[in-house]
């Protein structure tokens, strides 16, 4: 059921059940962080394996930070300039976060969202919530209500109204676990801005742990539809529905349907709407999508991550990944 009701939301949060609620960046599935059975039943409704931990929101930075054993400087240099807002930070946990939200691990990642019906969610129940993307695991992430209720219908007894999510890609992701800043995740905040509040950030592991960051499964943020990058793609065949998602005004014709993601070229624009596209076309009953990538700096960054992930073959089996040596 999709709703404005931000009571009934709290009745049933405080009950144990999850509710959907927008975030700026996609629409999560929260539960109050300290209930596991409540947490649980977020990994059950989206089908999402126990390994990958969850971005636990908060509604202010002082809140966030009484979540952590340590609060670094760097991390209140980045509170301060980013929150409210799309940027994660990962801190050693205190002792009360169950290990479910953190499948484990000594860290937990912290965000306070900036949406207005989030922040008015957060502070009505007067708990942090623990909250992945509100749609089935590894598929195209919600931008919208509907998106939300198209992928979980009733496995979630209440869906938050907070209109279209103005940013569209999720939220960036650093490690501040080690001496040295690491960027788990590229996402809403480009790495340029971060940078220079806190100068050189370490790019990702290639090698590390896979469960330190939600979203870094190689198959992630799917279509059902087969995709693959335009510049490895074969034109379409005599009979064969395509479908291309263009960064901007194609100039090539043949293809069965087509989303443009800014006409302006402007990534902050392609970033909104590059799920909402993808779901579109994948509606369409195509044969496969072809995507064309942005110019890898700034957003460009983050959408490449997410169309990338959604070009891997999909994975039949989840199976926790080992222990790190």
């Amino acid at each position: 059921m999709i709703s404005s009701n931000i009571e009934e939301a709290v009745i049933l949060l405080n009950d144990g059940e999850v509710v959907a609620f927008p975030t700026e960046t996609v629409y999560g599935l929260g539960a109050i962080a300290f209930n596991a059975n409540a947490v649980a039943k977020i990994f059950e409704r989206k089908g999402r394996p126990h390994f990958d931990p969850l971005i636990v929101h908060a509604a202010t930075t002082d809140r966030a930070f009484a979540l952590c054993a340590n609060v670094t400087k760097i991390a209140e240099r980045l509170a301060e300039a980013f929150w409210p807002g799309p940027i994660t930070l990962v801190l050693p946990k205190i002792e009360s976060i169950p290990d479910i939200v953190t499948a484990g691990l000594p860290s937990v990642a912290l965000r306070v969202p900036a949406h207005p019906v989030a922040q008015a969610l957060l502070m009505a129940v007067n708990a942090p919530l623990a909250a992945p993307s509100a749609n089935r695991f590894g598929k195209v992430s919600p931008t919208t209500a509907e998106h939300v209720l198209q992928d979980l219908g009733s496995r979630v007894p209440l869906i938050l109204e907070g209109g279209p999510c103005q940013r569209g890609v999720e939220s960036t992701i650093i490690s501040l676990m080690d001496e040295h800043p690491r960027l788990l995740r590229p996402g809403s905040i480009a790495l340029e801005e971060i940078c220079a509040i806190i100068g050189p950030i370490q790019a990702p592991d290639a090698n590390g742990d896979i469960r330190l960051s939600p979203g870094q499964l190689k198959s992630h943020y799917a279509p059902s539809t087969p995709m693959q990058p335009l510049s490895d793609a074969l034109p379409p065949g005599k009979g064969e529905r395509v479908g291309l998602l263009a960064l901007t005004s194609p100039s090539i014709a043949g293809y069965a349907a087509i989303e443009v993601l800014t006409e302006a070229g402007d990534l902050r624009e392609a970033a909104t709407h590059l799920f909402a596209a993808l779901r579109r076309l994948d509606a369409q009953q195509l044969d496969r999508i072809v995507c064309e990538y942005a110019p890898a700096h700034g957003l460009g960054l983050a959408i490449n991550d997410r169309l990338s992930r959604g070009c891997q073959p999909k994975q039949t089996e989840l199976r926790e990944p080992p222990a790190p040596k």
